[in-house]
């Protein structure tokens, strides 16, 4: 972890910027909240604790993939890797078009930055364990 002071104080600023971007949407995004009852990103403080939740679970599941052995692990970290990038695409493109474009900026940027964060974890313990093989 002290190799990594860097990582991780990226990671606390990027999930507390994207909890700040989830928690202000513009009234259309307020609605559809309220609609669709997403009460885990009604005030700044639930979609912080969503946010960091989630980048906490993510750091977990790498931490316990690079437990594993070498070849299992490195393909667990790597296909999620790849299927965050696939969800970030998925998101831009949902956020893109339909009644979702009409949410605000910020709420779609901070849509968007989630799975680009859990593709940094992810994508940082393939690297890791990469490395680790190396040796």
């Amino acid at each position: 972890m002290r190799n990594n002071l860097f990582f991780y104080l990226l990671l606390l600023v990027l999930t507390a910027v994207d909890g700040w971007l989830l928690g202000h949407p513009n009234l259309i995004g307020r609605f559809g909240i309220f609609f669709y009852d997403y009460s885990y990103l009604d005030t700044v403080p639930k979609a912080l604790l969503t946010v960091g939740g989630t980048v906490l679970a993510a750091l977990a599941l790498s931490w316990i993939f690079g437990r594993l052995k070498h070849p299992v692990g490195f393909l667990a970290t790597l296909a999620l890797t790849v299927a965050c990038l696939v969800a970030v695409l998925m998101t831009f493109q949902k956020f893109s078009s339909g009644t979702y474009q009409f949410t605000g900026s910020g709420f779609k940027t901070g849509a968007v930055l989630l799975p680009i964060i859990l593709a940094l974890v992810f994508g940082n313990a393939a690297l890791g364990l990469s490395r680790k093989r190396k040796r």
